[in-house]
């Protein structure tokens, strides 16, 4: 007789076998998923206050301070992706009324703008036009006008391709009273970054670039000053998921028996901890002489091909994500399109301040190798001379 309720039929799609393509990703990200990770994220659910799980938790922990050459004791993974780190950094960091001075030479810094913004913090913007860096010289004008709390600035900025130079701007920050926020999300793994030792105050990144985990979990790490801060503030953080007081706990970061915050992702913790245990194995310098050297193959190929890189100036050039001038004459969405349909291959348009102006291939992790290079070169040069539709 229930049944005689339903309205809704069972939908077709769903009763038909699930179908995934195979896909070469060098894009932005997400990147492709080795078979260990994949196996990793596979194995049967625990559950998330099991002894197991919260081992796995700390092998993370350790990880992530591996990864970011932190001892910093609050080091966790956040239970969502890069977006969802950049958040937690900002709602625990801000109160009504704090002042921000956000570097914006991208969509990154857009984004924890606005994010800033909505927490009720007084924002203030350094700009850059894309493809362009920040000079010391640029921040202290910043931080000496407009006396902020909190600099944030994006060491991989994956919308445009620069690598932002943090030397410096850790000590520089201290002496004007200030804490230094960086997303990592597009280079940790691919790029040198030193947090103890370049003090950085808050650091974050993404499971799903180098560290070749899918989407969904988040390293961060926050310095004794950020701590203090977070400890001084005299309203609770606006979000009870992302309160670091609670995920602290649940971490072990705070040396308090472990309480139950949320039902954390386990699977995809284990996926995260075999990224970093892949990371571990490799070892950070090789990695990253490995993402530079195909980031320089690469460049060089797509100079051979006639094409013009975005960002001039070599030494700031992220190495995990490189960004082209879309040809004259054609058209993005045509290159990337032919790049699918004929190779399985994904590169991606801008985004952004660089939509419509540039292709972005990433070379990630697992992705990152001589053999893709060759790929991508080779199906760029098809694309250029099979697109006849987009040419003027």
């Amino acid at each position: 007789m229930a049944t005689s309720l339903l309205r809704v039929p069972p939908p077709q799609g769903l009763l038909q076998p699930l179908v995934v393509p195979e896909r070469l990703l060098l894009g932005p990200g997400p990147s492709n998923v080795p078979y260990r990770i994949q196996a990793a994220g596979g194995r049967q659910l625990l559950g998330h206050m099991h002894p197991e799980v919260l081992q796995v938790m700390d092998e993370i922990k350790a990880g992530i301070q591996y990864a970011f050459q932190t001892q910093n004791q609050l080091t966790l993974a956040i239970s969502g992706s890069g977006h969802c780190a950049m958040e937690a950094a900002l709602c625990n960091l801000l109160e009504c009324g704090d002042t921000i001075v956000v570097a914006i030479n991208g969509i990154w810094g857009q984004r924890a703008a606005d994010i800033a913004r909505r927490l009720g913090a007084n924002v203030y913007e350094l700009l850059k036009p894309p493809g362009e860096c920040f000079t010391p010289w640029d921040i202290e004008k910043g931080l000496v006008q407009h006396k902020p709390s909190v600099l944030f600035i994006t060491h991989g900025e994956s919308s445009t391709g620069v690598l932002q130079p943090l030397d410096g701007l850790g000590e520089l920050c201290h002496r004007h009273g200030c804490l230094l926020l960086v997303d990592a999300v597009a280079s940790l793994g691919g790029a040198p970054i030193f947090m103890d030792h370049q003090e950085i105050d808050v650091l974050y990144s993404g499971s799903q670039k180098v560290l070749n985990a899918p989407p969904g979990s988040a390293p961060i790490s926050f310095s004794e000053r950020a701590r203090e801060k977070l400890l001084r503030r005299k309203t609770k953080t606006q979000s009870f998921y992302l309160d670091m007081g609670w995920l602290a706990n649940y971490w072990g970061c705070d040396g308090e028996p472990r309480r139950y915050h949320h039902t954390a992702p386990i699977n995809s913790f284990f996926s995260l901890r075999e990224g970093l245990a892949m990371l571990a194995e490799i070892g950070l310098e090789t990695s990253w002489e490995q993402h530079q050297t195909n980031c320089a193959r690469l460049c060089q190929g797509l100079l051979n091909l006639g094409l013009e890189l975005f960002v001039k100036e070599e030494k700031v050039r992220l190495p995990t994500i490189t960004t082209v001038r879309v040809p004259e004459g054609y058209n993005w969405k045509d290159i990337t399109a032919f790049l699918m349909d004929n190779h399985a291959m994904e590169i991606a348009g801008g985004l952004g301040p660089t939509a419509g102006k540039v292709l972005r291939i990433g070379l990630m992790g697992c992705n990152s190798t001589n053999e893709n290079v060759n790929r991508v070169l080779r199906a760029l040069r098809d694309a250029l001379s099979s697109c006849h539709r987009s040419r003027l």
